[in-house]
């Protein structure tokens, strides 16, 4: 089992000791997609993946999901937390086992996701006091500061309801004066470079678990392609993330920070837990 290199009350302490006045961006990875982001005073999580169930649901099948990483921190010891982003449906990025406890423990939780899954995700979360808000790519909404646009992701398809809109999405979040891109899931496609390439990204947080049709879901980037996103969109740091999480959909990032290193990419490795800060 992976060691997260902080968690339980020295994550904790560490997210609280950065005070309203630090105009700072700093950024927690708490594994596979998920990342805490603190600028200012307010706090949004992205994607929390934050108990076994998958480890539980799949323990009796031929696809059993072993967690490799510790987790670092039990849902309903998060607290503070006003908005929580889910880029789609399948349960490493919208899990009810984190995000029911969430809510007990942050009273008036906004859940943003795509809304072709919103009757899927009510389900998913029963009589949890959530508000769901559904976007799609390229519509904008702002929440504590945060102002959050959809960007469609391929995951494996680019898939769309009836009405047009996404089931996958990525999300451009702007506050004070960062700009991050959070990808969820997703394939490159045509779509990425011409929306993400002007918004000049200090921070991207990409997959690099990669797409292998042994494994039996949906692929993601690779390290090289996330990399070469990163480098196309010029953006100022790239963090490499879905990985490490389950024994069967995982990569090492050595492609990843080999392929950044070619190009002049700036990049950063984190650890489950770990904080980032951007001055």
């Amino acid at each position: 089992m992976i060691r997260a290199k902080q968690k339980d009350e020295v994550l904790l302490a560490d997210v609280a000791s950065i005070l309203p006045e630090d105009a700072r961006l700093h950024v927690w990875w708490l594994g596979q997609s998920g990342f805490l982001l603190k600028q200012a005073g307010a706090v949004l999580l992205l994607d929390p993946y934050l108990s076994d169930s998958l480890t539980l649901k799949y323990a009796a099948t031929d696809k059993r999901h072993v967690r490799m990483t510790e987790r670092c921190v039990a849902p309903e010891r998060l607290c503070g937390i006003g908005t929580v982003v889910a880029s789609h449906l399948h349960t490493d990025h919208l899990d009810a086992a984190t995000l029911q406890p969430l809510a007990l423990s942050n009273p008036g939780l906004k859940l943003l996701l795509p809304h072709p899954i919103i009757a899927e995700a009510k389900a998913r979360l029963g009589d949890a006091d959530v508000q769901l808000l559904g976007l799609d790519a390229g519509e904008t909404t702002e929440h504590d500061g945060w102002k959050i646009t959809g960007v469609i992701s391929a995951h494996n398809d680019l898939k769309k309801d009836a009405l047009g809109r996404c089931h996958y999405l990525g999300f451009s979040i702007q506050r004070g004066d960062y700009v991050i891109y959070h990808s969820g899931d997703t394939l490159w496609h045509d779509g990425l470079v011409p929306v993400l390439a002007p918004l000049v990204c200090d921070l991207m947080l990409l997959p690099i678990n990669g797409n292998l049709p042994e494994r039996r879901v949906s692929g993601n980037l690779d390290g090289r392609e996330a990399a070469a996103l990163a480098k196309a969109c010029a953006a100022k740091c790239v963090v490499p993330c879905h990985y490490d999480m389950f024994a069967f959909n995982t990569v090492t990032p050595d492609d990843f920070t080999h392929a950044c290193e070619s190009l002049s990419q700036p990049y950063h490795v984190m650890g489950c837990g770990e904080r980032l800060t951007l001055a």
